[in-house]
């Protein structure tokens, strides 16, 4: 592991500002000042000192849920200085904090987050199906024939999803629009989107209320939490 990237990790300084105090020779390791930005440690087993103090990983993971709001990347940096989810997590007290998956800068809801590179990719993968549950305004009135072919599965151009489940919220005709409840068990990008615009009735707005076991509940949008051990234990569990 780079150095600045342990001192992150370990809670010192974010990563550039782990840069500059190596720069500035205040660590070492193994009993040596390393002013190297390249240089790569063992937490295992090599002894890192900064300001002649002792820096070591948890071993504990970080897991917490946000309530995006619309408007952000879900990045942990942007070249342009956009908007990120980044500027919404304690990024500072938890370094090495990332989002499990995406949502797309217009969609709102439960992002998770988590220290645990391992389990993020698990969920990640395809052939966990992890459920995700989203409230979907779209335009125009949703057909049940419509309604049918998310059920079944729609053609994509990268092939047919898998079956949804769809719950009519209300077929709104004075608004000439459908709210709906959608669980998808794929992720591929911006599928909801996408399976609606293939059944003729493009996405309003997206909002995601569950993520596997996670639910948002009464966690007000822009704030997040920790998630407690129950949870954690739910999710590593799948």
């Amino acid at each position: 592991m780079r150095l600045q990237k342990f001192l992150a990790r370990a809670g010192v300084a974010s990563r550039r500002a782990s840069e500059e105090l190596i720069c500035q020779g205040r660590v070492s390791v193994n009993g040596e000042v390393v002013t190297e930005l390249g240089t790569k440690v063992d937490p295992a087993h090599d002894v890192v000192m900064f300001d002649n103090h002792p820096v070591r990983l948890e071993q504990d993971h970080i897991y917490l849920m946000l309530n995006k709001p619309a408007g952000y990347l879900t990045t942990m940096s942007d070249p342009f200085n956009r908007p990120t989810v980044a500027d919404l997590v304690p990024v500072d007290t938890y370094p090495g904090l990332f989002p499990v998956g995406r949502l797309d800068q217009d969609t709102t809801g439960l992002l998770l987050f988590t220290t645990d590179g391992e389990l993020g990719n698990i969920l990640l993968h395809p052939r966990h199906h992890v459920d995700k549950c989203y409230e979907v305004w779209v335009k125009g009135i949703l057909s049940d024939t419509s309604a049918r072919k998310l059920c079944e599965g729609v053609d994509l151009e990268d092939g047919r999803t898998a079956p949804a489940d769809v719950r009519l919220i209300k077929r709104d005709k004075q608004h000439h629009q459908t709210h709906l409840l959608l669980t998808i068990h794929e992720g591929r990008k911006r599928q909801v989107k996408r399976m609606c615009e293939a059944v003729g009735n493009p996405v309003v707005r997206l909002h995601r209320r569950s993520f596997g076991p996670l639910a948002l509940g009464d966690l007000t949008e822009g704030s997040f939490r920790l998630l407690g051990d129950k949870e954690v234990s739910a999710l590593t569990n799948l």
